[in-house]
């Protein structure tokens, strides 16, 4: 029998956690996990003890609790020496943060989403430093861990370690693809293992290539079910309008729910105006209202389970692809996920080399290996490579502080519609996220006057 292995989990009071305990509970024949460390910061001591204490009773219940032993540490360094697997589900600045970069654009008329548009850049800016803080300590403490990251913006994140840690072994992941699949299977009323889907794109603005059935490419017909069946959704059901439909076929390509914020700029703002107008909130403050429950829920001594009402928070699929990659790299398995990975070889031919992708690809012990990708369409190169272009100006603000390439990056960003707007979200985001942000700190003054 193989070693058993050693995981640290970064942001282990999370919500999600329950969600990949559950996961691992359901691989251990495959996956023994001996240690299972769960990692917080002060501020969230109260949540990762009582996830904690779920986890321990989850794995008790399971029988496996002399085997699969479950650690609870604010010492992050402590946690890492030794480790196989990292996986790293952190928010920094907590959902507080979350609410404030949704409401800063909304003010202005703009899109307010955590990982798209100006929300998802000041996520970015936060988010980064400490990615590449965790990153100096596993070089040190666990040089040959793999780190599977799950922390958005993924992608953003997952590139920023390829640049400055290129020796750690990283895959970023997202539970989007995996809803795109089953849209896939439930459109053509087909068992998932008949189906190949090849997805290829940014994290959060991926399509879904191509899809083969029994080898057959059945890309058409399922793009064309799939828009039939959200036109015939009552209203209250969509998210937002439906896609255009002539532009979706045209494409040929299955887009994932965040172009949305792209195609349908207008009327995905209108909605989430609307929400504020009737007293819903932002999605951030929603989930926080979800979460609080949820965490009401863990507090029982009698839950010894996953609760169903974790899905509303998001959480759904994440032990899919976070457990099952792992499990793919212990057992050598070649299993298709989708991940975001270095974009080798011309992998995405109109996005520069060495850049993060997020494409489908056969995980194995020595690494990902992507599935080969069509060229890219005329109808997607070209806001394709200016997300990416928001991308590399971001995570280069991110690390140096740059105030001038923070700036740029708002600016080339489709979802930021004025340069002169672009400057004031700025300020705003620096002011309202001081303390998270001391890279910034010699570039205005913290009050305006």
């Amino acid at each position: 029998m193989k070693n058993p292995v050693k995981i640290v989990t970064i942001g282990g009071g999370s919500s999600y956690t329950p969600e990949i305990v559950e996961g691992f509970i359901k691989r251990y024949n495959e996956l023994p996990i001996k240690e299972l460390w769960l990692v917080d910061i002060e501020d969230g001591k109260d949540k990762l003890e009582i996830v904690g204490s779920l986890a321990k009773r989850m794995v008790k219940e399971a029988g496996l609790e002399d085997k699969m032993k479950i650690y609870l540490t604010l010492d992050r360094r402590e946690a890492l020496k030794d480790a196989d697997f990292v996986t790293t589900q952190f928010r920094v600045g907590l959902l507080a943060a979350r609410i404030r970069d949704e409401r800063i654009p909304l003010r202005y008329g703009m899109i307010g989403q955590e990982t798209n548009g100006a929300g998802g850049f000041a996520k970015a800016l936060r988010t980064i430093p400490v990615i590449l803080d965790i990153c100096k300590d596993m070089t040190e403490l666990c040089p040959n861990a793999w780190l599977v990251n799950f922390t958005n913006p993924s992608g953003m994140v997952t590139e920023s370690v390829l640049k400055y840690y290129p020796n750690i072994k990283v895959a970023g992941l997202c539970n989007v693809p995996i809803g795109v699949r089953k849209s896939v299977t439930d459109a053509l009323q087909v068992p998932d293992e008949e189906i190949e889907l090849i997805c290829g794109g940014l994290n959060h603005f991926f399509w879904g290539r191509q899809v083969l059935h029994n080898g057959v490419d059945r890309t058409e017909e399922a793009l064309s079910k799939i828009l039939t069946d959200i036109e015939n959704l009552p209203a209250n059901l969509r998210h937002g309008k439906p896609w255009i439909r002539e532009q979706i076929m045209d494409l040929n390509m299955i887009p994932c729910a965040y172009h949305k914020y792209y195609y349908l700029t207008d009327e995905m703002l209108a909605d989430q105006l609307e929400e504020i107008r009737t007293g819903k909130g932002t999605r951030g403050e929603q989930v926080k209202k979800v979460e609080n429950e949820l965490f009401e829920l863990y507090k029982d001594p009698d839950l010894k389970v996953k609760p169903k009402q974790l899905e509303q928070r998001g959480g759904q699929y994440y032990s899919d692809a976070a457990c099952e990659l792992i499990n793919s790299i212990y057992n050598d398995k070649g299993t298709t996920i989708v991940v975001s990975t270095k974009n080798e070889n011309g992998l995405i031919d109109c996005l520069p080399e060495g850049c993060a992708v997020e494409v489908s690809a056969k995980v194995y012990k020595d690494g990902v290996k992507p599935y080969p990708q069509k060229p890219m369409p005329i109808e997607a190169r070209g806001i394709l490579q200016l997300m990416k272009n928001f991308e590399q100006l971001t995570i280069e603000a991110a690390v140096t502080g740059n105030y001038g390439k923070a700036l740029q990056a708002l600016t080339v960003n489709p979802l930021v519609t004025s340069g002169a707007v672009a400057k004031t979200i700025l300020d705003e985001i620096i002011r309202e996220n001081w303390d998270y942000l001391p890279q910034f700190h010699n570039s205005i003054e913290r009050y305006k006057y």
